[in-house]
């Protein structure tokens, strides 16, 4: 092993997949994640990728997916080495709670994400009848559905910033924790 390889290497990666309904708030929260500011966004065609650095020698390389009803049919496609979910609500969205939380379901029960960790980000708590994060958790039985695996509701708001810290915090620690889970795994599958 070259010198080179030995610094790459010690630098971890981590893929963070964000899911949501469209008007969630996924893109706003890359936004400020990366750049501490608020940006206009245009609904996402497609998706989006940044990396963030989450700590010192730690990279969290986001994947932001469209949230529109063709783009769901698609979402399948991302779950594939995902190191962890991070999902967006908006909360104050209680027309569409439902559906939001049906797509949620759907993603949970696909076989490439056993395991992989939920952060579910409860955006938009700056709206007057935002539901709280505890109503959120129950809304979308995490305790269920989350049984199996780390997860974690972030109560949050894309646009002043508030929770992000935590969330990035959280988000990271959980795939550190699943990245690591799985070389122990694939170290055993060569012996």
């Amino acid at each position: 092993m070259g010198l080179q390889n030995a610094k790459a290497s010690r630098v971890k990666r981590a893929s963070i997949l964000m899911l949501g309904l469209d008007s969630a708030g996924k893109s706003t929260l890359l936004y400020k994640f990366r750049y501490k500011d608020a940006f206009l966004t245009m609904p996402t065609i497609g998706f989006n990728v940044d990396m963030i650095e989450a700590g010192k020698d730690f990279t969290l390389t986001f994947w932001d997916v469209g949230g529109q009803k063709k783009m769901r049919e698609l979402w399948s496609n991302f779950l594939e080495d995902t190191d962890g979910l991070l999902y967006v609500v908006d909360s104050s969205d209680k027309r569409r709670l439902e559906e939001s939380r049906r797509e949620f379901e759907l993603i949970l029960k696909n076989e490439s994400i056993k395991d992989v960790p939920v952060v579910l980000l409860a955006n938009k708590q700056d709206l007057p009848g935002a539901l709280n994060a505890e109503e959120i958790t129950r809304r979308f039985k995490m305790k269920k559905y989350c049984s199996d695996r780390n997860w974690y509701v972030q109560p949050c708001c894309a646009i002043t910033g508030e929770g992000l810290v935590e969330a990035l915090q959280r988000v990271a620690t959980f795939a550190k924790q699943y990245s690591k889970s799985k070389e122990t795994f694939t170290t055993l599958k060569e012996f």
